[in-house]
């Protein structure tokens, strides 16, 4: 017999199902009744809602028997309109089959309110309940609206390497990868480690990002984006990191830097607007579980005009906001890296709206970041070269920074003067530099943390609860 998902059934016209045998399949979320009728709650995953089945506790005695809150069913029955409130259909019970019972002694998912540090715990069963079934199909549609938007826009998706030789930040904490003997490797006359004799006759690591080959992309099909899985070995226990994440990471050729801002707005507004016209029933339970004031957050997104605002301004807000009696835990001044309580205090008190935050200092930016033309002359005042770069930061409510891109610096003897000033070892950026040498082009690109993203759309306060399974410092369970 055909099984129905019971998103189909609560949400699709059924009137030609009524009073016909239908079958579903699921688990029971709760089940209650009295000796002449029993009510099982049952859900499949495909929709936040439950399907209610009717059972004649005499015909089902056996099974009602087995069935506790965590079991695994399937019923056949005649599908009908419901006499109580909340659901328009329901089914009534002519056969039952427990595919798998759930031990109520020990089953941890108890119909009341978990902790998400509890469920943290429990990650292998967490994903049943109904905050993370809400958060993973918004998690999937997410990942939809994003494969969506670059390909209605001319985008190729392309797949850059999880394992390299760079480090495209510079930060220097990347999960080694290696076939050599961890507690006996091979070693040169002077005692460091002998990497020729590794698999790949170098040292490689997990990629941080995908942005420096992503640009080899765009050089050729024009715009491209990546969608990956990226790795950080910091030892941060902070809501806001994770030590396996997954990145967007889009580059185009031609791009200045409007067409650079327009494009991060575009794409977040996108995003958002996905979620509301594809994802309303999970979002009015997270709106009512978890974050009262989500859909009015992400409704205010889409229809709202970002600011563009250049650092030093950003600055200048910030310390006037100070000298009025504002607090913050790090000091501000100009050539500080801001905090994200400096971020949110310009979006969420100063402006009451998304800002992307332009023309950094240098100092504080990558060295693939294309310098601008002009001095800021408060920069030299605070002892910097007073250079910035075309930089970009997308900050949001609540979030911080949730998008970080620049123009490129396209010019060969300016990415050669940046990469020496930094120190970054030559070996490994030559086929960067090739591409300024034969056939160089202006270009751009951003990267967005999709778990970021995710944070914001879900309304969760952890980065932990937007992934199935989160790596982070002293965890890697399931």
């Amino acid at each position: 017999m055909k099984r129905y998902e019971i998103k189909y059934l609560l949400k699709e016209d059924v009137s030609a199902l009524l009073g016909t045998t239908i079958c579903v399949k699921g688990w029971v979320r709760t089940k209650r009744g009295n000796k002449n009728v029993a009510f099982l709650a049952v859900n499949d995953g495909s929709i936040i809602h439950n399907i209610q089945v009717v059972a004649d506790p005499q015909k089902f005695e056996e099974e009602l028997r087995r069935i506790t809150t965590g079991a695994c069913i399937g019923v056949e029955g005649k599908l009908v309109e419901s006499q109580g409130s909340g659901q328009a259909v329901e089914v009534q019970a002519e056969r039952i089959v427990v595919y798998g019972e759930a031990d109520p002694n020990t089953y941890p998912l108890q119909k009341k309110g978990h902790s998400m540090e509890f469920l943290r715990e429990i990650g292998h069963l967490r994903l049943r309940t109904n905050t993370f079934g809400a958060v993973m199909r918004l998690r999937h549609n997410m990942a939809m609206a994003i494969h969506t938007f670059f390909h209605e826009r001319g985008f190729f998706y392309f797949h850059t390497p999880l394992i390299t030789a760079s480090d495209c930040e510079g930060a220097g904490e990347m999960f080694h990868v290696s076939t050599l003997d961890p507690e006996n490797p091979p070693r040169k006359e002077d005692g460091t480690i002998d990497w020729e004799q590794d698999f790949f006759g170098k040292f490689t690591a997990l990629t941080v990002s995908g942005q420096l080959e992503g640009e080899l992309g765009a050089t050729s099909l024009g715009k491209i984006y990546t969608f990956g899985p990226t790795f950080r070995a910091e030892n941060s226990n902070t809501p806001r990191h994770l030590a396996e994440f997954w990145m967007i990471e889009p580059e185009m050729a031609f791009y200045q830097m409007d067409e650079l801002t327009a494009l991060e707005e575009e794409f977040i507004k996108y995003c958002v607007r996905w979620a509301l016209d594809h994802c309303m029933d999970d979002l009015e339970f997270l709106n009512k579980m978890i974050d009262p004031g989500l859909i009015e957050r992400l409704r205010s997104v889409v229809d709202t005009e970002f600011v563009r605002l250049p650092y030093t301004e950003g600055i200048k807000i910030l310390e006037e906001a100070v000298k009025n009696g504002e607090k913050f835990e790090f000091p501000v001044s100009w050539g500080v890296d801001l905090a994200s309580e400096h971020e949110r205090y310009l979006v969420e008190k100063h402006f009451k709206k998304p800002v992307i935050m332009i023309d950094y200092p240098k100092e504080i930016k990558a060295f693939y970041m294309k310098l601008n033309d002009h001095v800021e002359e408060e920069g030299k005042r605070q002892g910097f070269s007073g250079l910035t770069v075309q930089g970009t930061d997308v900050l949001f409510p609540q979030i911080g920074e949730i998008i970080g891109g620049s123009v490129r610096e396209e010019n060969y003897d300016k990415l050669m003067g940046r990469i020496e000033e930094l120190h970054i070892p030559m070996k490994d950026m030559w086929w960067y530099l090739d591409t300024r040498r034969y056939g160089s082009c202006p270009h751009a690109g951003f990267g967005l943390g999709f778990e970021r993203l995710l944070l914001f759309v879900t309304g969760m306060a952890n980065i932990r609860d937007v992934i199935p399974f989160p790596r982070t410092p002293k965890t890697a369970e399931f």
